[in-house]
């Protein structure tokens, strides 16, 4: 099946803003998925919103897109990319991440080789969860802060895992703990297997061993059994955190830990109004580049 690509050029501000319309929607076609981001290094205020569709678009999908902005939307280009899968395209020859003791590199490039350094490889899938750079070296550079600081882990949770990335590094960190990943999306079932065979990592219900389900949020029998856990992480979007706080709250034992990404600067006020409001207090952010990174802990 061929895939299509809408791409919207603009600057900075603008294409944030789109997708901050994009994530306060309700309703969005799922096969409609949408990314956004400088178009070069050099480049900084020059964005691109791109959009992703298994079919060609119809004027409903360019309608949708153009729709995310607030004025006349700029010039839509419609193209058609090649029969290989772009997902994969998207990731090949991504550089390796550096963070905190992590180095997460394709099978393209070497291993770091250097002692105390944690070296996981995610390859080019079909999965989403390898994530902006900029959220995926930041949840990492928080998990090692975590750790540094003496935070003891017995019981994780990685909501939104999609390559299983930071369940991984989780358990590198805390390896006697238990560990569940879970995703809204299917596939990733066999890309986190997969995943967890180049890395090394058992999948399993015991202690140093991780578990994948399938669900929406914290609608699972098996992810709410497991719990409560006293560190959750969810690198997912800042829409469905809101909309996840009490779900996450009842989730997480008194004095536990919740690590969340996925969200803009401009979107951290209003995720951190909701859980402030279920009884969890700032342990640190950090900043990446126009993304946001929070550590909350629990009220005991």
């Amino acid at each position: 099946m061929s895939s299509w690509k809408i791409s919207v050029y603009a600057s900075k501000p603008v294409i944030q803003q789109a997708l901050l319309a994009h994530d306060d929607l309700w309703e969005w076609d799922p096969d409609l998925v949408i990314s956004g981001s400088e178009i070069a290094p050099n480049r900084p205020q020059e964005w691109v919103l791109e959009a992703w569709y298994p079919r060609k678009p119809a004027a409903k999908q360019k309608n949708a897109i153009a729709s995310l902005f607030a004025d006349d939307a700029p010039e839509l280009t419609v193209e058609k990319l090649p029969d290989e899968d772009w997902l994969v395209l998207s990731q090949q020859g991504v550089d390796p991440i550096s963070a905190g003791r992590f180095y997460v590199r394709t099978p393209e490039h070497e291993p770091a080789g250097k002692a105390g350094i944690c070296d996981i490889v995610i390859p080019a899938s079909q999965a989403f969860g390898t994530g902006q750079h900029e959220t995926t070296a930041g949840c990492l550079a928080v998990l090692d802060a975590m750790k540094a600081s003496g935070v003891v882990a017995r019981n994780i949770a990685d909501i939104g895992t999609g390559t299983g990335l930071l369940a991984f590094a989780a358990l590198e960190l805390w390896p006697g703990a238990l560990a569940t990943a879970s995703d809204i999306d299917p596939i990733c079932t066999g890309v986190v297997e997969e995943n967890a065979a180049l890395n090394g990592v058992t999948l399993g219900a015991r202690h140093g061993e991780c578990t994948m389900v399938v669900a929406d949020g914290m609608q699972d029998a098996l992810l709410k059994a497991r719990g409560p856990y006293d560190l959750l992480i969810a690198n997912i979007l800042a829409g469905p955190l809101v909309e996840l706080a009490e779900d996450f709250a009842q989730a997480i034992t008194p004095g536990g830990q919740l690590l969340l990404a996925g969200l803009l600067k401009t979107q951290e006020a209003k995720v951190r109004r909701a859980y402030r409001a279920r009884g969890f207090r700032l342990a640190a952010r950090l900043v990446n580049g126009d993304w946001s990174i929070l550590w909350l802990r629990k009220r005991r």
